[in-house]
């Protein structure tokens, strides 16, 4: 299960020589050395934001002159929601704080813009380290096998919080297809809302295929672990190379309207596991950490330790990201209005 794309690291590299200038290096040695970096995310420690948030911190001072120490700052709630209008409106514009958004940083903007204080054009992508499908879990003693049985019968789903992936893709998939997921809230962390599954609280979940796949991989293997699940459908805009079998929303999906609203929630995907500057950092500053964090991905050393702890890289540049927001930013009302109302209702 290796998504380690070989060119796309080797980009990287190339993009990472003679990335400073030597006065720039110099500013930043200064400005950087003795000092404490923190990496917040939104999430509990024990996910997969925790988990990459720590690897980033063990690796990227290496990569930023002055070497800083890096530390992480965990700030659960409202799946995301908390640390995202915290760091949009708090966050120190300094060089200190860097900020891992949630995959929903976009999708939330647009759809609750009453629970959004914050921008996501104003925050400057350094870059991420993985891109990785949502994926729709369900436990075998749930009854269901396949998606098309979603349709007959109703499936408890485990949510942290209705500005996760946990409650926006079951609720997006309800209102466009017309699913019977019953988003249950409240549950701390997806190891939380998967320990639910374990505990028959709750039928399925939706999650990153990387999520599943990392922290819960004995559900889909052959293990006699007690808990056995299926995935049913995946939101994206490729399949992942473990699913070439489970459907892809934007297959089954009917109309144009509906594969519009579909491709809306599947930007989800390149979004989560990256770093951001918050808005208000200098520019000099945050372009000169895009540079940083491009020239970890290209370390060999960085990607081993990822792989040695059962993880992946899969990465896209700040740049690109930053293409992606910008184009998800610049959809059309009327699109928004309707994907806002399969999500949310009313």
């Amino acid at each position: 299960m290796q998504r380690l794309i070989v060119s796309a690291i080797a980009g990287l590299a190339a993009l990472a020589t003679g990335v400073f200038a030597a006065p720039a290096r110099a500013d930043m040695a200064a400005m950087y050395k003795g000092k404490t970096v923190t990496i917040v995310f939104g999430f509990s420690v024990g996910g997969t934001y925790g988990q990459y948030s720590l690897m980033l911190a063990e690796h990227l001072g290496r990569h930023i002159p002055g070497n800083p120490n890096i530390i992480t700052q965990s700030m659960p709630g409202a799946g995301g929601l908390k640390a995202s209008n915290h760091a949009g409106n708090v966050m120190p514009k300094n060089g200190m704080f860097l900020f891992m958004p949630p995959d929903s940083i976009i999708v939330n903007q647009l759809l609750r813009p009453k629970d959004v204080r914050y921008d996501t054009s104003k925050f400057t992508w350094l870059g991420n380290v993985i891109e990785s499908n949502s994926v729709i879990a369900v436990t075998r003693r749930s009854g269901v096998e396949k998606w098309e049985d979603v349709m007959k019968q109703e499936v408890i789903m485990a949510s942290t919080g209705k500005g996760s992936q946990t409650s926006l893709v079951p609720q997006m998939l309800n209102g466009v297809f017309g699913a019977k997921f019953k988003v249950v809230m409240g549950y701390k962390g997806s190891r939380g809302s998967t320990h639910a599954m374990e505990l028959g609280e709750a039928h399925g979940v939706s999650l990153t295929w990387l999520t599943l796949s990392k922290n819960r991989s004995k559900w889909f293997d052959d293990s006699d672990h007690p808990t056995k699940a299926i995935p049913i459908l995946q939101v994206g805009f490729k399949k992942e190379a473990d699913l070439p079998n489970v459907p892809m929303a934007s297959e089954i999906a009917k109309t144009e309207e509906d594969r519009q609203i579909v491709n809306f929630v599947a930007s989800l995907g390149p979004i989560g596991r990256g770093l951001t500057t918050p808005p208000g950092a200098p520019k000099d500053v945050s372009m000169a950490l895009r540079k940083s964090f491009e020239a970890m991905i290209a370390d060999k050393t960085f990607v081993a330790s990822v792989e040695k702890r059962g993880l992946e890289v899969n990465p896209k540049t700040g740049a690109e990201i930053q293409a992606i927001v910008e184009d998800v930013l610049k959809m059309e009302p009327a699109v928004v209005e309707r994907a806002r109302k399969a999500v949310l209702g009313g």
